[in-house]
């Protein structure tokens, strides 16, 4: 036994010591509980907005209000145009009633001059300001507001910046100083006219508020830099998000591209049903739209059993077309589309074969005209003998295409009279006959393309006779002469109408 405590003692103090010459690890250990420590994000919809179809046809934008000069389109609203004097903002239509919260605001601030006013505003109020003088929204506001200042009202080239400012409902904006005597934060920020959108990341947990700013100087979504930190922040349980902007004597477009919100709970913190979150006024409404609905959908099976009394006791399945049928309707449908391009096919090809015959019929009758009228020894002509062949060639391969589209045709029809009693497997393999044929019938009518195509094979036609001419050379001559006199007469006559009228001036 004295030997095992021992032993127990020397490991002990192995891994003592092995800790202590390896303080790294704790460190890790330290960031990995560090990392567990993150809150649980959960996106909000109805508290939030984004392109590209931010807005509905009449103009409004589902979950928000909008008012004064605010202009919501497809992918943005703009909060105010640039122009002198103008005020907008929008704010959510429900209350937000989350204990951690985190805000993702992208926007654009972008003027032609030199500088900017008045500025862009985010707000958590305990009531929708919807219109004032601070940045377009309420004075004496209860909550907190996140300032982008773009003009430098107080002369001490402090601007542009962001500001946090706080209020309990009591405090007027000092206007004159850009808010720098109540503000709780702030940093310098340029926020105009950069060649991407400004992101800025507001949260709010275990009463701290913390901004974070993205430069616009990169598409990156996640680079953001510190900008401002606020701890013990009291902010109301329940409020309103919102954006307001504003102008003065110089203007920018304050364009808002996303508003995104997200609810952040504590590691092991269970979220509350979705139940829960509904009031139970809404919880009533719903319900009572559901019954009435429910009530119409009864009545409306009432009258359609009673339009349509052979429907009765069928299960819905068999009234329907399923997917099975639909696709086997489709195969047939294809099958006789192409049934009805192989008969126009064939209609043709027989056309083609009547001409073949009848300028065999006529060649043989020519070699034998000219074979009777030769003297006699005299060999027939070569060149007669070869278009004779090559027109039996031609023949040959004709009659051995009309006989595949007979046999294509034969099989399409064959799969035609199964029905649906045919295999997949089946008519998969009648479909691969059929392209079989196809590309036989191809290569055969390249053959005689290429086989008719050489420029010493053509036939020459025979040539046309002389047609003699209509008008002789005196004939010619004397309507030359005549025209000739008809032009300077005319000249002639035009000359004297010309000087007779200027003698008037």
């Amino acid at each position: 036994m004295a030997v095992s405590i021992d032993e127990l003692r020397a490991a002990a103090c192995l891994v003592i010591l092995t800790l202590l010459c390896n303080p790294t690890n704790g460190d890790v250990a330290g960031g990995a509980a560090g990392a567990t420590d993150a809150p649980h994000r959960r996106f909000e919809y109805k508290y939030s907005f984004k392109g590209p179809h931010l807005s509905q046809s009449d103009g409004s934008i589902p979950f928000w209000v909008h008012t004064g000069n605010a202009i919501p389109s497809a992918d943005q609203i703009r909060i105010t145009p640039s122009l002198r004097s103008q005020k907008g903002s929008v704010w959510t239509k429900n209350t937000v009633s989350f204990e951690n919260w985190e805000a993702e605001v992208t926007f654009r601030i972008s003027g032609r001059g030199r500088m900017g006013a008045d500025g862009l505003a985010v707000w958590f109020t305990a009531g929708q300001g919807l219109e004032g003088p601070v940045y377009g929204a309420a004075d004496s506001w209860n909550g907190v507001g996140i300032f982008f200042d773009s003009f430098d009202n107080d002369g001490k080239k402090n601007n542009p910046a962001i500001l946090i400012v706080g209020n309990n409902g009591k405090l007027i904006y000092d206007h004159q100083n850009d808010g720098s005597t109540q503000a709780l934060g702030t940093c310098l920020r340029d926020f105009r006219n950069k060649p991407y959108p400004i992101r800025a990341k507001i949260t709010y947990y275990k009463k701290s508020l913390t901004v974070m700013i993205n430069n616009g100087f990169t598409p990156d979504k996640d680079d953001y830099e510190f900008c401002a930190k606020v701890d013990n922040m009291i902010i109301p349980h329940e409020g309103y998000f919102g954006i307001s902007a504003a102008t003065g004597g110089l203007a920018d477009d304050h364009d808002v591209l996303s508003f995104l919100l997200f609810r952040l709970t504590e590691p092991g913190q269970q979220l509350p049903p979705p139940e829960a979150e509904i009031p139970k006024e809404e919880k009533d409404k719903y319900q009572e739209e559901f019954e009435n609905f429910q009530q119409e959908l009864d009545k409306k099976k009432e009258a359609f059993q009673k339009e349509h009394p052979d429907v009765q006791g069928e299960p819905v399945e068999d009234v329907y077309e399923s997917v099975n049928d639909r696709e086997i309707r489709q195969v047939f449908e294809g099958q006789n589309r192409i049934h009805l391009e192989i008969k126009q096919l064939n209609r043709q090809l027989a056309m083609i074969l009547d001409e073949q015959r009848r300028y065999v019929s006529v060649v043989t009758d020519e070699i034998a005209r000219r074979g009777a009228a030769a003297e006699p020894g005299q060999v027939p002509s070569q060149h007669l003998d070869t278009i004779i062949t090559t027109q039996q060639e031609v023949l040959k391969n004709l009659n051995d295409l009309r006989n595949s589209f007979s046999d294509t045709l034969r099989q399409v029809a064959s799969v035609q009279h199964q029905g649906n009693a045919a295999g997949a497997y089946e008519t998969v393999q009648h479909f691969n006959d059929i392209k079989e044929h196809l590309h036989v019938v191809k290569r055969s009518v390249e053959h005689l393309v290429q086989r008719n195509g050489g420029p010493s094979e053509k036939v020459k036609c025979p040539e046309l006779p002389p047609v003699p001419s209509c008008l002789s050379t005196t004939h010619f001559l004397i309507f030359v002469v005549v025209q000739s006199v008809l032009f300077f007469g005319y000249i002639m006559y035009r000359s004297q109408q010309e000087a007779a009228a200027k003698k008037f001036f």
